[in-house]
């Protein structure tokens, strides 16, 4: 956000958390199961949540639409699910929604809400049998109404398909998922970065055809361009945050599950190149998604807040942890979630992270097998 806090103590002691509020529940507003949060704050303080509703069944693939919330009292209440995206039988699912504050034509701001639509399995189209395809739909008015939707697959995607005339074999394909972000100054202030990943040629053993890239704009929606890949195979699912002096950070899914620590990748140039990437030991993770986030700027850096189940085998254990130098070390962290002893299946598992002031971080995850996707303040 604009008013990003100098902080000199922000978030050192994370010590309480209120209850978790539900906001989608299984079963309810027509939907089987909701997954894939996704939060995003506004100018005008108001959360937007978005989740994939699925109507049938809690499979990735089907007749999945893409749903809305919001909340005017910092998540104390939320409203009415509003559906934003329908496309029949299909499904349209990976919400990245941001917020674009340097619109001219718009000085209030845009929101803009990323997707991914596909035909078939992720399997399948690993395989070629398919296609994922990338929009955005956009409100000028904080959520109330919203765009047509735009595709911009042509520009962010590499299929071997005639249509696109690309020849790179890209196949599976998916935005983050969570919220995406905005550079608030320096260079590359304005630009809008997405983080996605995508599979590559025929599949491998341990998930070795993904990797993780991300997609920008720089002109307010009007064209994107991609990044260079994540080098390491079986980077997947990917989030980004902006750093000091006019880099960004990726925090990443390790997909082949052979290390249990998500990976750290680091740009200078505005998500354009990568200049390393890492597994980072103090971030652990059972092969899921994670969040990241920039929460103020504390002796000229950065500060960031990253969320994902800190556990090497299942997920749960539902963890923020922060970062005083940038995403190199995690010194301080919270339990979000934790199940009760002995209990089977996932109970915390995919995240994503808001700002809500300078002593206060929302987070919107899934919990208990997926029945419900809640709220929980965190200070």
């Amino acid at each position: 956000m604009r008013h990003l806090i100098l902080i000199c103590l922000l978030l050192p002691l994370l010590l309480n958390s209120q209850d978790a509020i539900p906001v989608f529940k299984s079963g309810q507003e027509g939907h089987k199961t909701y997954r894939i949060p996704a939060i995003l704050g506004l100018p005008n303080g108001n959360l937007l949540a978005f989740a994939e509703g699925r109507v049938q069944n809690s499979a990735d693939f089907g007749d999945i639409n893409l749903v809305m919330k919001k909340s005017m009292d910092q998540g104390e209440t939320w409203s009415v699910l509003q559906i934003l995206v329908d496309v029949d039988k299909l499904q349209a699912g990976n919400p990245a929604p941001v917020v674009d504050l340097f619109d001219p034509s718009y000085p209030n701001g845009v929101v803009y809400l990323f997707y991914n639509t596909g035909n078939n399995h992720e399997n399948e189209i690993r395989k070629g049998h398919g296609i994922r395809e990338v929009w955005y739909i956009k409100s000028v008015n904080m959520g109330e109404t919203w765009s047509d939707p735009v595709n911009i697959t042509s520009q962010v995607h590499r299929p071997f398909h005639q249509a696109y005339n690309f020849k790179e074999d890209w196949r599976s394909y998916a935005n983050t998922p969570g919220h995406g972000f905005q550079f608030m100054e320096g260079k590359y202030k304005g630009r809008i970065f997405i983080a996605a990943n995508h599979s590559q040629g025929e599949p491998q053993n341990e998930f070795r055809d993904y990797h993780a890239h991300g997609y920008y704009t720089d002109d307010h929606g009007k064209t994107f361009h991609l990044s260079e890949n994540i080098a390491l195979k079986g980077s997947n699912e990917a989030i980004g945050a902006a750093l000091s002096g006019d880099r960004m950070i990726m925090n990443i899914r390790n997909q082949s599950g052979d290390i249990r620590n998500r990976m750290i990748a680091y740009s200078s140039n505005g998500g354009e190149k990568w200049d390393t990437v890492f597994f980072n030991n103090d971030l652990i993770d059972p092969v899921c998604q994670g969040s990241i986030l920039g929460i103020g700027i504390r002796k000229g850096k950065m500060v960031l807040a990253s969320s994902n189940p800190a556990d090497p085998l299942k997920r749960d254990n539902l963890m923020i942890k922060i970062s005083y130098d940038e995403g190199i070390t995690w010194p301080k962290s919270m339990l979000v979630d934790k199940s009760s002893s002995g209990y089977k299946g996932d109970w915390s598992a995919y995240s994503d992270l808001v700002l809500l002031n300078k002593n206060t971080i929302g987070i919107l995850y899934e919990r208990n097998n997926y029945s419900e996707i809640v709220f929980k303040r965190v200070k």
